[in-house]
């Protein structure tokens, strides 16, 4: 059966060229004959070769090697990821092992066995789609580093003294492989930080690996961070390679490790502790060599607790600690990230520019956002889909009511209670009809927190009227 493989041989002895071409078609889906070696550059750039046969010498009396290391040299310069076997004479071999020191992959001596050119064509085979698939993700990986942030539009915004220290702690830390622990409420943007922080690494053109460990269950846990082998349990149809050893060179992000079980914590500290990695069912340990950043919403006097999480984990990962302040800590900052995010969903949502009204700016940076940046993201989001004007209002953002940061309960910014509603039309001098409907649609929609359905039962309407009678008064 043959293998799929492209071949190029260059040699000047048509002999061996027609000797190789009879043997290797057998075996491989496509061979190319070269006996001019100037035609390598047209050659190369018209297809891509899995393995190439290179003879160390053209011409006759020719035996120095040299012309083998000129064009091995033209080769692995046109595509350094080219795998090139000399063909040499049994006298060559010592030429034959400086091309290799040189970048070649292997050797072939003349006259050669058929089972060995066979074999060692197969191997390079292997090789070559080994190398293109490393270099294919290699460069997948680094564009999606570039991009990921920006398609989402999720950045690092903030211009206040806290924000300031994080982002001077990810200066000093990102160049080196210091193990990194992000602390932080749910919204705050912790896996922004280990974006940021692996951008700005060494491994930034690495792989950077993502894993929420508070979505796993224990018996996902061994199996998703180390892998297993095929027929180590139940269920496994084939093998798998855990997450620490896919992202081997680069950086995994392991979100929620305080919810992590003790029993688990063991053993992620064993494994980070030795560089190594068993998969489940192996016999033999796989080293590995990434960069772990942890992150939790586990508060640090919880993360002190013997009973809740191992302090010799704790030590092995906060090599560097950084903690994200909330929101609410940081109200400085609301101006800078609700512009970012204004612009970002205008232009997502196809929307006219909008401004942000002083007094809706004052009602978002008083308002304690449980959520975090997490939730003045969508809260900007869906004002943007739902506003009608060139000014982004209080009303806009339908915000709820929320204890302050002094207990205090803040009313709701979003509606009137519903008597308030009926006394304001009920008390207006003004009887124009056209105007009390508009007036009677809009406080029925901020009160539904624009909930058609519940508005238009609330009116006596039915859907599809109601988005009539929207449209007419532009709503």
């Amino acid at each position: 059966m043959k293998q799929d493989g492209v071949i190029l041989i260059v040699d000047d002895d048509e002999d061996i060229l027609v000797a190789g071409k009879l043997l290797l078609k057998r075996h491989f889906s496509s061979v190319q004959i070269c006996n001019q070696p100037e035609n390598i550059p047209r050659l190369l750039s018209a297809q891509k070769f899995d393995a190439i046969l290179l003879d160390m010498n053209f011409g006759p009396g020719e035996s120095s090697g040299a012309q083998g290391y000129l064009w091995l040299e033209k080769i692995l310069e046109i595509d350094p990821q080219a795998v090139v076997i000399m063909i040499t004479a049994h006298g060559g071999v010592d030429v034959a092992v400086d091309a290799m020191k040189l970048g070649a992959t292997d050797f072939i001596a003349k006259p050669w066995q058929n089972e060995k050119v066979v074999a060692t064509l197969s191997s390079a085979v292997q090789l070559g789609r080994t190398r293109t698939e490393a270099k294919d993700l290699r460069n997948t990986n680094k564009v999606l580093a570039q991009i990921s942030g920006a398609k989402s539009g999720q950045t690092l915004l903030g211009n206040s003294a806290a924000m300031k220290v994080v982002f001077s702690l990810i200066e000093r830390t990102a160049p080196t492989d210091a193990n990194v622990l992000i602390l932080g409420e749910n919204g705050t943007g912790k896996e922004l930080i280990a974006r940021e922080i692996h951008a700005q690494s060494l491994r930034s053109n690495k792989v950077f690996m993502s894993i929420d460990l508070g979505a796993l269950s224990e018996t996902l846990f061994e199996s998703e961070l180390f892998g297993h082998k095929k027929g180590a349990f139940t269920g496994a149809k084939e093998d798998r390679v855990g997450r620490l050893q896919a992202a081997n060179g680069g950086t995994l992000f392991l979100d929620e490790i305080g919810n992590v079980p003790l029993h688990l914590q063991a053993k992620l500290l064993t494994v980070l502790e030795q560089r190594m990695v068993t998969p489940i069912g192996a016999n033999l340990a796989v080293p590995i060599d990434v960069r772990v950043i942890t992150a939790t919403n586990v508060c640090k006097p919880d993360l002190s607790l013997e009973t809740k999480f191992r302090q010799d984990l704790l030590f092995r990962l906060n090599t560097v600690e950084i903690e994200l302040p909330p929101l609410r800590n940081r109200s400085q900052d609301i101006a800078v990230i609700a512009s970012h995010y204004i612009n970002l969903y205008a232009r997502k949502y196809d929307k006219a520019d909008k401004t942000l009204a002083a007094s809706a700016l004052s009602a978002l940076e008083n308002y304690p956002w449980p959520g975090n940046v997490r939730a003045l993201r969508h809260a900007i989001e869906r004002a943007i889909i739902l506003s009608q004007g060139r000014q982004l209002e209080v009303l806009d953002f339908q915000l709820d009511a929320q204890p302050n940061q002094a207990g205090d309960i803040v009313a709701p910014l979003t509606a009137k209670p519903a008597n308030a509603v009926i006394r304001d039309i009920s008390d207006s001098d003004d009887l124009n009809l056209d105007r009390l409907e508009k007036a009677a649609i809009k406080q029925a929609l901020q009160k539904h927190r624009y909930n058609i359905s519940h508005a238009a039962k609330d009116l006596g309407l039915t859907r599809a009227t109601l988005y009539r009678r929207m449209e007419k008064h532009g709503f």
